[in-house]
Formats: structure tokens, sequence, C-alpha cells
């Protein structure tokens, strides 16, 4: 990460890292051990990052990840999800690795071209309403670390399930005035909410604002496309199209992935940090289909050092020239290869 935001090149080859963590994962995770005697694979031979077994993200509601036992001072992220439902839980010993990925690869694919440190806006609960939230933390690592705030200033505007309408719209009143750049973040629920409910006109933002909304558009009311979420956002906010950048990213893991519209690539296409990949596999034999070819995201993340190094979801995928595109989430019931590593992270049969 180091090298990236100094414009180097890695020193070690990404598949030699991937590998290392691979058997260090190993030799701590009974889970992750399991799964590599179920695929045949012995982790002293590896010699590619693909051939490592991907741990499904279902497997992070049922059973713990991490290389560390338990400890007081661990941070934990959750999935979201009801009260009653199974969450999917992250353990981290330190977010410090969490923390450099973020920052580098937003600084970069979110933050470029800005001269100065932009004010922030956030349509999101405050981290101390949420803090076992993956994107809150980052959230608030950007406002700390990224942008620039007058004291005293508001950067949240959704407190518990509420927007506050009125502040929002006072804050970018005042942004306005100021002239400063601004970043809105958000989810994209929490837009299409604030969109729906407001009844004036458009407010443009000054000149280098940028906006970047995460999470899917399908709610529990109605779904909204990416198309006209991000039209309808760059209307209210007066700012270009390219302007409005989808993050993709989850709790299972600990790098993000952004359009790079902002770095000269097409609307939906996502990029990658050089510290992750995303490869399309197929949904039963969980092996790489060609270039062009849709597939299941397995995700190869090298800041995933504590947990698992390849990750595979259920989210469909196709790589382009440049990046990656998201397709949608499969339909139904964990595909079978999926399903078939659970049972070996959870040893079910196992006497």
């Amino acid at each position: 990460m180091a090298a990236f935001q100094e414009g180097r090149e890695s020193p070690e080859p990404f598949d030699a890292v991937a590998i290392d963590i691979a058997r260090f994962q190993a030799e701590r995770v009974p889970g992750i051990a399991r799964l590599h005697r179920a695929a045949r694979s012995d982790p002293r031979a590896l010699r590619a990052a693909h051939e490592i077994p991907a741990v499904p993200t279902d497997a992070f509601k049922h059973v713990r990840i991490a290389t560390f036992p338990a400890w007081p001072g661990e941070t934990v992220f959750r999935t979201s999800g009801t009260t009653l439902a199974v969450r999917g839980t992250h353990a981290f010993r330190t977010t410090s690795t969490y923390d450099a990925a973020a920052l580098a690869f937003g600084a970069h694919a979110l933050f470029a071209g800005l001269s100065e440190p932009p004010a922030a806006v956030v349509l999101a609960p405050p981290f101390a309403e949420a803090g076992d939230s993956s994107l809150g933390h980052m959230m608030q690592r950007f406002v700390e670390r990224l942008t620039s705030t007058q004291p005293g200033a508001r950067t949240h505007f959704v407190s518990g399930d509420a927007i506050a309408h009125d502040a929002l719209e006072a804050r970018l009143d005042a942004l306005v005035a100021e002239g400063r750049p601004v970043v809105v973040l958000g989810t994209s629920f929490a837009f299409v909410h604030w969109l729906d409910a407001r009844t004036r006109g458009a407010t443009p933002l000054p000149p280098g604002s940028r906006v970047m909304q995460t999470g899917g558009t399908k709610g529990k009311s109605r779904e909204v496309s990416p198309g006209e979420l991000r039209a309808r956002l760059a209307s209210a906010l007066g700012v270009g199209e390219g302007s409005v950048v989808s993050e993709y990213g989850m709790t299972e893991l600990s790098s993000q992935f952004y359009e790079g519209t902002l770095l000269g690539t097409s609307e939906g296409v996502h990029v990658e940090p050089p510290w992750a990949r995303v490869v399309p596999v197929h949904p039963e034999t969980l092996v790489p289909v060609p270039f062009g070819e849709e597939g299941l995201a397995r995700i190869e993340d090298l800041a995933n050092v504590d947990s698992a190094v390849a990750i595979q979801t259920q989210d469909r995928v196709v790589r382009v020239p440049g990046g990656f595109r998201l397709l949608g989430r499969a339909k139904g019931a964990p595909p079978r290869g999926c399903s078939i590593a659970i049972d070996e992270l959870l040893a079910r049969g196992e006497t």
C-alpha cells in the first residue's frame, strides 16, 4: 500500500503474497484447514492465488474465521440485518491494515483531482451509533483523514432510521456559499429516501464535488435502477453523472472497489486496488471463467490477513477492459460449490 501511494509497483508479486497469507491462515484457522483438505489442496504446494480455496461469505454467519483467539480489544464488524437474523461477523486484531487500504484507494479513486481537502456530508449514521458497521467505520476514517470540516459543523445526517432533512439542506446551502468542493457519502437507499422527500430544486455543489453511493438499489418497497439513482443525484446536486461514483465492498473484506469514472473508465466499470482481485468463477466448479463471460465474484484480498485471503461471493460479475461490471446477485439458494465449501468450514458430518 505504501508503494501504491508513492506511485511505485509492489516489490512482491501478488500471487506470492497471497500464497504466504493462505498458508498462514491454513495453519491458524481450523475451518480453512478443513477447506484445503476437502479441495485436495496442499497449502505448501500452492503455485498461484487462484488455487487457494475461497471461503463463502455465508460462512462468516456461522463460524469465526480469524487467525487469533477472541479478545476484548478486537474490532468486530457485522453484516447488516435485523436483530433476529443471523449476521455475518468479521473480526480484526487491529484495523490498521483495513484503514490503510481504505484511505489509500479511497484517496486515489474517490478523492482524485482535488487540490484541497473537501467538506464532507454523510447520509449514514455516525459510527458512534453503528459501531459494528465496516461502512460506518470507513466513512468515519474518510471524514477524519481525507476531508476538512469546521469545528462544530455537522457531517452526518442520519440518526437511527431518520434523515435530518432540514439540517441536511441547510448544510448543503452553507457549503455552496462557502464555495469549497464537497464529497457526499451515503448508502443508495438513504439517497433514495432523501430524493423522494425533497421538494426543492437543485442545489448545485461547488466545482470538484462528487458523490459516493454504496449498497444495492433494491429496497423493501421498490427497486431503483443504478442509472436512475445516478441521474437523480447528479441533477439534485448539480454534478456530472461521472462524479457520482459507486463503491462496492462488503463486511467480509478489508478492501473496496470503485467505479473508475474519476479515473477515466466508463460508468459501471469498477476498478481494483493492486492488492485485490475480482475473479469471475463458474457457480458449480468455482473455476475461473474466460474473460468476458459472466461468473460469480471470487475476491482475493491481500488486506484480509487475519481472516480469509480468498472470498467467494454470490455476486454476478463480468470482466471488461479496465475492470469489472456488477450484474446483481445470484438468484435462489447458494451455488452448489459454495454450499459444499460451507459444509467443510462447519465440519458437518465429521465424527
